[in-house]
């Protein structure tokens, strides 16, 4: 048997995490070992994002894979271009470095770090997937059901096997040089960069707003009596304003 018939002999590698509890700890990761993806692994990885729901169960997506090619190298490169210019302008535009940016240890002079190592580093990240929507009407405002939900299913498989990622939007900064680098028709829209490798760090309890915030009941504003956090359950204050009581 050729290594291409072997791999397809084996099964899917077995789960690190329970669903559940990889819903609620999959963080955005990027921070990653300088050390490749196993074959195996993004076969599994990319096996979840086919599993993805999508209009009309057409499959409209295709996932477009970079590890370490010339091709992937220059597409790399572009892109890490785009989130250096991109992230300054942000850094700068929402005062990432001034108020509680300026201490240390604040959660966001910790986020703006984050972001500058990801960034600068970016040409090195092991992985680099291109979720790419293959357009067959004109774009309506629900098209991106049919692409968005295999970019979570990736994110997960992602956890479930110890690796981790993040999808960005910094493709949209070089959109036309990446069509043309790597072959992309016109009418296929490229819709978000995944990163993909072995966490530096460690995945964990998200922060989020509380459950009672987000989900309402019969009325808008009127929270759930059963939109209740499980005990334990870390919050944060980002996102918009709470409604006025």
């Amino acid at each position: 048997m050729c290594p291409d018939e072997d791999l397809r002999a084996t099964p899917l590698p077995s789960d690190t995490v329970g669903l559940l509890e990889g819903l609620s700890s999959t963080r955005a990761i990027r921070r990653y070992r300088d050390e490749p993806v196993p074959e195996e692994v993004l076969r599994a990885i990319l096996f979840a994002a086919t599993r993805a729901p999508s209009g009309s169960n057409r499959q409209p997506f295709r996932m477009l894979v970079l590890t370490d090619g010339p091709k992937a190298q220059a597409a790399k490169r572009l892109i890490a271009g785009a989130a250096q210019r991109i992230w300054g302008s942000k850094r700068e535009t929402d005062s990432y470095d001034a108020g509680s940016g300026a201490l240390e240890d604040s959660p966001k002079a910790r986020t703006a770090r984050a972001m500058q190592g990801y960034v600068d580093d970016f040409e090195r990240v092991p992985v680099v997937v291109l979720p790419c929507l293959v357009r067959y009407r004109q774009p309506t405002q629900f098209e991106g059901g049919s692409i968005y939900p295999a970019c979570q299913n990736i994110l997960l498989a992602a956890r479930a096997l110890g690796y981790g990622g993040v999808l960005t939007g910094f493709n949209f900064g070089v959109d036309a040089d990446l069509h043309r680098l790597l072959g992309v028709p016109d009418e296929v829209f490229i819709a978000g960069t995944i990163t993909i490798g072995k966490p530096l760090g460690n995945h964990g309890p998200v922060r989020r707003r509380p459950l009672g915030e987000l989900v309402y009941e019969e009325t808008w504003g009127h929270p759930a009596r059963w939109a209740l956090d499980p005990p334990g359950t870390r919050h944060t204050s980002a996102g918009p304003p709470k409604p006025s009581q």
